[in-house]
C-alpha cells in the first residue's frame, strides 16, 4: 500500500509541478512542452529525484492514448471553414511534404552517421512529421493571430501527417530488421489501407456521434467523457483493422465539433482540461524516459540533423508541397520555419528500440534532441518569425471571452465579455447605448464588472477604463462591438499602418475612385487607338475591386492577402465571412513598390 501511495504522490506532484511550471512560460518566453520535459527530466534518474524509468512498453501506451486525446480536443477546434483555404495544401504537405523531408534529411543523415541509408531513413523517418501537440498548443495559445491561410494549413498539416510518419516508422523497421522481405508494392499498399481506413472509420463515426449526440439527454459532465471515449474506440477501432487510428480520431473531433448542438454546450472547457492532463503526462514521462548523460553524448548529431532539417530539408519540402498552390513566398517561409517538433518524434524513436533495432538507443536520444532544439530555435520565435515574414494578422475585434449558452436543443445564446481598453471609444458611454448603435433587438447587456464586483446598471452608468460588460447576443455583432471597446490610438494606427486609410466595399469599381482617374483615362486613350476595342480584355478599371483582387490572387482568399494595382497603390483584404466572400478591403498608399 505505501508503494501505491509513493506512485500516486510522485505522479501527482510531477504533474503539479509541470502545471505550476506553467506560469513561468509566457514570462521566460519558453514553450510550455518545454517545460513539461524538464520537469520529467529533473525528476528522472539523472536528476533531483532519481527516478529510474526505462519501460519503453508503457511510455509508448502512454504515448499513444495522449496523441490520440490531443487529436480529438484539435479536431473538436478546427472549423469547416480552415478546409476552404487549407485543406489541399495541407493534405500535400501531410503527403509529399513529409516523403520529401524523409528523403532529404535521410541523405543527410546517412553521411553524418556514416550508417546504412535503411538507418538513416528510419532516423529521418522518426523526426519528419510535424507535431499537432505542439503546433496547435503554441498558434493557438501563443497571442498571434496568424493569416488563416497559414493557420489553416500548419493546423491541419500537424494532424494529418502522422499516418504516413507512422506509416515510414514501422516499414523501415522492418526494412532494417527483415530487408528481404520487404517491397515497394506492399509499402504502397499498407499506406493506402492505412489512409483509407483511418478516412473513412473517422468520417464514418464522426457523422454518426454528430447524430447521436442531440438525441440523448446527460448530466452535464458526462457529454466530454461520452466523446473522449467514442474518440479513443475510434482510434483503437481503426488500428485494429490496419487503419490510421490518428487520422480517424481527429476527423472525428472535426465531424463532431462543427456540429454544434446543446449536448457539447460544456464539452470544449472539459475536453481542454483533458488534452492539457495529456500533454502534461506525456512529456513528462518522455522527459522521465531519457537519460540526459546520453542525449548530450550524442548533441552534436542533434545539432547537425535539426539545423539541417529546418533550413533545408523543411523548405525544400514545403516549397514543393505549396507553391503550387499560390502561397506567397513569405508564407511558405513562415510555414517552413513553423515545423514544430514534439512528443511524435520520441514517440515514434520508442519503436526501435521496442523492435531490437541496432543502435536504437542512440536514435531515441539524438531524436530527444532535435525535439528540444526545435521547440527552443522555432517555438520561441514564433511571433518575431510572424512579423518576419508579415503573416501577423492585427485585430482589434475581438472578444475577450465567450460563452455559448444552449436555451433549448435548437437554439442558442452567445455570452461575450468585452473589456475597455485605455483611450477606447467605450469609454464614458452607456454600454446600451453601445448595444444600440449595433442592434437594439439582438443585444443586451448581461452584467457589468468593475474591481471584481458587478455592478448595477442604471441610466445614469458610465463605462470606465477597465470595466468588463457582458453582452448576451444573438447575430454576428462581436467583432462591431469589439472595436469600440478595444479600438485604441496604438490599435488604430497598427491596423491603418496594415489595412490603409480606406475602407472600399467590394463592388465599386477601381475607375469610380478619384486616386486613379488620370491612369484611368491614359489608359482609354490608348485603347481608343486599337482597331477594334470590343476583342480586347476587360480593363482593370471596369474591374469592381472584388474582381481585381480574385482574379489576381487566384486562390482562397482570406484576410491580409494583398494585390498591387501599381508601384504606388495596393488593395488588402480586411473582412470576409465564413462562406468566404468579400466583406471590407483596404486601399493603402505605398512608400516603396511592394
Amino acid at each position: 500500500m505505501d508503494t501505491l501511495n509513493i506512485l500516486y504522490l510522485v505522479g501527482a506532484l510531477l504533474i503539479f509541478a509541470s502545471i505550476m511550471a506553467s506560469t513561468l512560460s509566457a514570462r521566460l518566453g519558453v514553450p510550455l512542452l518545454l517545460l513539461f520535459l524538464m520537469v520529467g527530466m529533473l525528476a528522472g534518474e539523472q536528476g533531483i529525484l532519481g527516478i529510474e524509468f526505462s519501460q519503453y512498453g508503457i511510455a509508448n501506451f502512454v504515448g499513444q492514448a495522449a496523441l490520440a486525446c490531443i487529436l480529438l480536443d484539435g479536431g473538436l477546434r478546427t472549423s469547416f471553414k480552415s478546409f476552404r483555404v487549407g485543406l489541399k495544401p495541407a493534405i500535400t504537405l501531410a503527403t509529399w511534404g513529409v516523403l520529401a523531408t524523409v528523403m532529404v534529411l535521410g541523405v543527410f543523415v546517412t553521411w553524418l552517421l556514416d550508417v546504412d541509408w535503411r538507418f538513416g531513413l528510419l532516423m529521418a523517418a522518426i523526426v519528419g512529421s510535424t507535431d499537432a501537440a505542439a503546433v496547435f498548443s503554441l498558434l493557438r495559445n501563443g497571442g498571434v493571430k496568424l493569416n488563416d491561410r497559414v493557420q489553416a494549413t500548419l493546423e491541419l498539416e500537424s494532424g494529418a501527417n502522422d499516418p504516413l510518419a507512422i506509416l515510414l516508422v514501422t516499414g523501415l523497421i522492418a526494412l532494417n530488421v527483415d530487408p528481404a522481405g520487404q517491397t515497394v508494392f506492399g509499402f504502397l499498399i499498407l499506406l493506402f489501407q492505412q489512409l483509407s481506413f483511418g478516412l473513412g472509420m473517422g468520417l464514418l463515426f464522426g457523422y454518426l456521434l454528430s447524430r447521436l449526440l442531440p438525441k440523448i439527454h446527460l448530466a452535464e459532465g458526462m457529454y466530454a467523457i461520452l466523446i473522449l471515449s467514442a474518440g479513443l474506440s475510434v482510434f483503437a477501432a481503426t488500428n485494429l483493422i490496419g487503419g490510421s487510428g490518428f487520422l480517424a480520431v481527429y476527423l472525428t473531433g472535426v465531424m463532431i465539433g462543427n456540429h454544434k448542438v446543446r449536448s457539447t454546450e460544456h464539452v470544449m472547457r472539459v475536453m481542454d482540461s483533458f488534452a492539457w492532463l495529456s500533454q502534461a503526462v506525456l512529456f513528462v514521462v518522455l522527459g522521465l524516459l531519457v537519460t540526459p548523460s546520453n542525449v548530450i553524448n550524442v548533441w552534436h548529431y542533434s545539432v547537425a540533423i535539426a539545423l539541417f532539417m529546418i533550413f533545408v530539408a523543411r523548405p525544400i519540402a514545403v516549397y514543393t508541397s505549396v507553391k503550387p498552390f499560390k502561397f506567397k513566398d513569405r508564407e511558405i517561409g513562415f510555414i517552413s520555419w513553423v515545423g514544430l517538433r514534439g512528443a511524435v518524434p520520441i514517440t515514434l524513436a520508442i519503436l526501435p528500440v521496442m523492435a531490437g533495432i541496432d543502435n536504437a538507443f542512440m536514435l531515441f536520444d539524438i531524436a530527444f534532441g532535435v525535439v528540444v532544439l526545435s521547440l527552443i530555435l522555432q517555438g520561441t520565435t514564433i511571433p518575431i518569425m510572424a512579423n518576419l515574414f508579415k503573416v501577423r494578422i492585427p485585430t482589434n475585434d475581438d472578444p475577450k471571452e465567450e460563452h455559448e449558452v444552449w436555451v433549448s436543443d435548437k437554439a442558442s445564446i452567445t455570452l461575450y465579455e468585452f473589456e475597455v481598453q485605455s483611450g477606447a471609444f467605450a469609454i464614458g458611454r452607456h454600454p446600451m447605448d453601445i448595444s444600440k448603435r449595433i442592434s437594439s433587438d439582438e443585444i443586451s447587456v448581461f452584467a457589468l464588472v468593475r474591481r471584481q464586483r458587478i455592478v448595477v446598471v442604471d441610466e445614469d452608468t458610465k463605462l470606465k477604463f477597465g470595466d468588463s460588460v457582458w453582452y448576451a447576443m444573438r447575430g454576428d455583432h462581436a467583432r462591431k462591438i469589439a472595436k469600440i471597446f478595444n479600438d485604441t490610438t496604438l490599435d488604430r494606427k497598427a491596423i491603418d499602418d496594415f489595412y490603409g486609410d480606406w475602407l472600399l466595399s467590394p463592388s465599386v469599381k477601381l475607375g469610380d475612385l478619384p486616386f486613379f482617374t488620370a491612369m484611368m483615362q491614359s489608359e482609354s486613350l490608348v485603347d481608343s487607338l486599337q482597331s477594334d476595342p470590343n476583342d480586347s480584355p476587360k480593363s482593370m478599371w471596369e474591374q469592381t475591386v472584388a474582381e481585381y483582387v480574385t482574379g489576381n490572387l487566384g486562390t482562397a482568399l482570406v484576410s491580409g492577402d494583398t494585390v498591387a494595382i501599381n508601384d504606388k497603390w495596393s488593395l488588402v483584404i480586411k473582412e470576409m465571412d465564413d462562406k468566404g466572400k468579400l466583406r471590407t478591403i483596404g486601399l493603402k498608399r505605398q512608400e516603396q513598390p511592394i
